[in-house]
């Protein structure tokens, strides 16, 4: 039990330790057109990501899926470019759609997501015999870090829009483009190797 507490720890740092920047601009761009009243859009939105990045995590530790990790790693930054590029499209807060394109976004992202996670786990594994405990605690470990992330984007969000009284479409366009423009700057740093 005492390795499931160090790889929890290990994916809950990777998150909430800044270590994975990318992954928490994609959560971040995620979340950022929601606010504390949209929880259970939210949670919805938040499971979608982490099936998605849960089976891939799984499937490639198991060694079930192979890939190319440059590959992987120049996509991620895609994936945060168009989830950035998907909230200029959010114009009304009122979400009524049951299944709106962003959840199916977070669950196909989540897969790419997922495969980027394992990159990192895979290098860390012990032996055969705890790697479901290991992965599981890892995982595990992503998702406290994760909701940490949401919750701190909720609570910047709460501050801005609903006590400094920023107009929510605004604030949700800016934080939108900083995320474009850094995950833009990630992708083309990480497309110029895949041509050598």
């Amino acid at each position: 039990m005492n390795d499931f507490g160090l790889y929890f720890n290990i994916g809950y740092k990777h998150i909430a330790g800044l270590r994975g920047i990318d992954h928490i601009l994609f959560v971040v761009a995620l979340c950022i057109r929601y606010q504390f009243i949209d929880w259970r859009k939210l949670l919805i939105l938040i499971t979608a990501f982490t099936i998605g990045h849960s089976i891939t995590l799984a499937l490639s530790v198991f060694e079930i899926v192979d890939y190319s990790v440059k590959w992987i790693e120049f996509l991620v930054p895609v994936t945060i470019v168009i989830t950035a590029i998907s909230n200029v499209f959010v114009k009304k807060f009122v979400f009524k759609r049951k299944f709106p394109l962003i959840y199916f976004l977070a669950l196909f992202f989540g897969l790419v997501h997922g495969l980027g996670f394992s990159n990192y786990l895979k290098s860390l594994l012990g032996s055969e015999h705890t790697v479901f405990w290991q992965l599981l605690a890892f995982n595990v470990g992503l998702e406290v870090g994760q909701l940490l992330i949401v919750t701190g984007v909720l609570l910047i969000s709460f501050i801005f829009v609903n006590i400094l009284k920023f107009n929510r479409r605004e604030y949700l366009l800016a934080v939108s483009a900083g995320i474009f423009a850094l995950a833009l700057q990630m992708a083309i740093d990480r497309f110029l190797p895949l041509l050598n």
